[in-house]
């Protein structure tokens, strides 16, 4: 059996589906399974079972011997929020169990780390040198919970037999539908196209203007990786038999937000309509204005699949997945 934690939301359930479409339909979905909003997530897919986020340690007490694998995907995302309390809880110590419970059962594991984790990004964006993680200084408390769990996973004398920790730079794709404000600009781009007005009048994209002199208004830089990309590595990951470690999992190549959602108005056949707006008070001094990450060290592990290019990326995402409300 694979189990995945965080099933229920956007790199799990397209984990899931990665899974189901190489067959492997064992699987055991962790998550809270409360919020209805995600529920078209886990629709039509196989598996065994659904466990709750706050049962599945005492499932994983009877079931340990038959687990081939953990996926660790669940976790709090939101940026915005600032209670680092809420995140010691379900991004830390929760990690900290489960990385506990592989040990113990020797059970390989790979988890969600974050870019976020990267901060203002002064000491680079290299994964090659595990000490940095301890020099880092993450802009929000989600960025801390994420390092905080890598230094810690870093400094343990007993591991799982195989572990990898992936530090997703900006993901985006199907199934973000629940996310809310934290959902990738596609998605937000999309549906300000859309909103309120039909097919026949399309509407405004807003951008956030460039409150850093270095960069013009819609030209900060972000590393945009496609989900598909994200789960073909996880992919190749669960069955790499060395290496364990940290990650990064981006394209290594970095690409403006008017690149992105220029991208988005051509999957529509669209002229581009781009208007900025201010960048919020509560996140402007947290905000990352560049994010490129170097893929060296997954590149010299021997994967070699070529990343989607963005416009390739936004388009399948656009018309196979958004323009219907598809799920993956």
């Amino acid at each position: 059996m694979i189990v995945v934690t965080g099933a229920a939301g956007f790199i799990g359930s397209c984990m899931v589906s990665k899974l189901n479409n190489k067959g492997i339909k064992e699987i055991i979905l962790v998550d809270d399974f409360s919020k209805s909003a995600k529920d078209p997530n886990t629709r039509y897919k196989s598996f065994m079972a659904k466990i709750e986020r706050s049962d599945f340690f005492l499932w994983l007490e009877k079931h340990a011997q038959d687990v081939e694998i953990v996926i660790h995907m669940g976790a709090r995302t939101d940026t915005t929020e600032f209670s680092q309390q809420i995140f010691d809880e379900l991004n830390l110590n929760y990690s900290k169990k489960i990385w506990d419970a592989c040990c113990k059962a020797g059970i390989p594991l790979i988890y969600a780390s974050s870019a976020a984790t990267y901060g203002d990004g002064l000491l680079g964006y290299s994964d090659l040198d595990d000490t940095v993680s301890f020099s880092l200084r993450p802009l929000n408390p989600y960025g801390v919970s994420k390092n905080d769990f890598d230094k810690w996973a870093l400094l343990q004398k007993q591991t799982p037999p195989r572990w990898f920790g992936l530090k997703f730079f900006n993901v985006f794709g199907p199934n973000e539908y629940h996310k809310g404000r934290m959902a990738s600009v596609v998605l937000h781009a999309f549906n300000q196209i859309y909103k309120g007005s039909g097919r026949n009048d399309h509407g405004i994209v807003k951008l956030f203007r460039s409150h850093n002199p270095a960069f013009r208004d819609g030209e900060q830089l972000r590393d945009f990786i496609f989900v598909k990309d994200v789960t073909d590595v996880i992919f190749y990951l669960m069955n790499h038999p060395s290496g364990s470690g940290i990650y990064n999992l981006g394209t290594g190549k970095a690409r403006t937000f008017l690149d992105l959602v220029t991208a988005v108005f051509t999957a529509l056949n669209l002229s581009p309509a781009i208007e900025f707006i201010d960048t919020p008070i509560d996140i402007r001094d947290k905000y990352q204005y560049f994010t490129e990450a170097k893929m060296e060290k997954l590149i010299n592990t021997g994967y070699s699949k070529p990343f989607y290019s963005l416009e390739s990326a936004v388009e399948e995402y656009v018309q196979g997945y958004l323009v219907d409300h598809h799920s993956y």
